[in-house]
């Protein structure tokens, strides 16, 4: 178990493989970044909770690796 876990202001969160695909695609589609699927998961809870912030609120999702080696992946 990470240490972060129990640490204050951690929270884990779960998407389904499909948001995540979702996600995937989405960046891809919008802004031309293929982002490793690791990413792809942090960026689908992003989308999630996107509504329940106001305008005036920032949100930033860190992108880690390369999506471009999960393309095999992604084909079946």
């Amino acid at each position: 178990m990470p240490i972060t876990k129990n640490a204050e202001g951690s929270e884990y969160v779960t998407v389904t493989d499909q948001e995540a695909l979702d996600a995937f695609h989405f960046l891809s589609r919008t802004e031309g970044i293929l982002p490793a699927l690791e990413s792809a998961h942090a960026l689908a809870h992003a989308r999630k909770m996107a509504p329940f912030g106001g305008r005036d609120q920032v949100m930033i999702v860190n992108l880690s690796g390369r999506g471009d080696k999960d393309v095999s992946i992604l084909k079946r």
